[in-house]
């Protein structure tokens, strides 16, 4: 995946102006190995970053000791270690007042699972139900892992990268395997929910064009985002993604010189005629009628 992994020293910027920053996974020359593992000090400051980020690459922390709370999305989890923590590419998180963290984090792309693709979807279950408190049993297992991983890891000998995508491949096996923690995060409040919506819907994000995409993305179901959202607003979720997805085709027919076809993709409509019965019934214009007019006024 382009992009996904950056020189060091490459700053954890957003993608664009009012987006949160993205950080990419350092690799010390191009074409390396896109997979690290090591402590909180040996990763560095990123690895405990207090400000709200996301990634491009997935991460799985070993929390061993430490005190503070952990921000995944719009949920906080307390630390009393052990746990173990899998994050997903585009998850939002944080550290907040985090102290003393000890442990080990594992960063890694997509790229580095093609031996095991089928990982990809038990990661992005796990990411569901980031934050697991391990028991004993688990917490040793997982360790021993992990600790097979730095080995191999710090020892870079001949056939390393092979033996590393098969460790990782047991690590996410057994962790698929454990218990969802029992005591859950608290519910998200309504009003945090509202809140993440607008701000996701203002994004106008291509892969976000229905209500159960933004509820996914959110962490909730489409329910509680329709009820949360009404009581905060006074309208439904539909409404604002059908204004976001009008107003974002507005732009694009009036500022740029995309095809209609590539307009009506850009909002997520695979059809374009239906792109311009939507457009229609919600400006009382066709696509074209509105450009001409965009045209004559500018």
């Amino acid at each position: 995946m382009r992009g996904t992994t950056v020189l060091p020293g490459t700053p954890c910027r957003a993608a664009r102006e009012g987006e949160l920053p993205l950080h990419r996974l350092e690799v010390p020359v191009p074409d390396a190995l896109p997979f690290a593992v090591g402590t909180f000090d040996s990763i560095g400051p990123m690895s405990r970053a207090s400000f709200p980020h996301r990634h491009t690459f997935h991460e799985i922390v070993h929390v061993t000791g430490g005190s503070g709370t952990h921000v995944v999305d719009l949920a906080r989890w307390e630390l009393r270690p052990p746990h173990l923590c899998v994050i997903a590419p585009g998850q939002v998180h944080h550290w907040d007042d985090a102290r003393d963290l000890q442990g080990s984090v594992l960063l890694f792309t997509d790229d580095f699972l093609l031996d095991h693709p089928a990982d990809r979807e038990l990661l992005r279950r796990l990411s569901a139900r980031p934050w697991l408190t391990l028991d004993e049993h688990a917490h040793a297992r997982i360790g021993r892992t992990i600790a097979d991983l730095h080995d191999e890891y710090r020892r870079g000998e001949a056939g390393v990268e092979t033996v590393l995508r098969a460790l990782l491949h047991v690590l996410v096996v057994r962790v698929a395997r454990l218990p969802a923690t029992p005591a859950a995060a608290p519910p998200a409040r309504p009003g945090a929910v509202a809140e993440e919506f607008v701000r996701l819907a203002a994004r106008t994000d291509h892969r976000l064009w229905s209500v159960r995409a933004y509820a996914e993305r959110i962490g909730v179901t489409p329910g509680y985002l329709t009820e949360a959202v009404k009581a905060a607003t006074g309208r439904t979720p539909s409404q604002l993604v059908r204004e976001a997805r009008t107003q974002e085709a507005q732009r694009l027919l009036a500022k740029t010189e995309l095809t209609v076809r590539q307009v009506a993709h850009r909002v997520g409509f695979d059809d374009p005629a239906y792109f311009c019965r939507f457009f229609r019934r919600e400006t009382g214009v066709s696509p074209g009628g509105f450009r001409r007019a965009a045209v004559r006024s500018q």
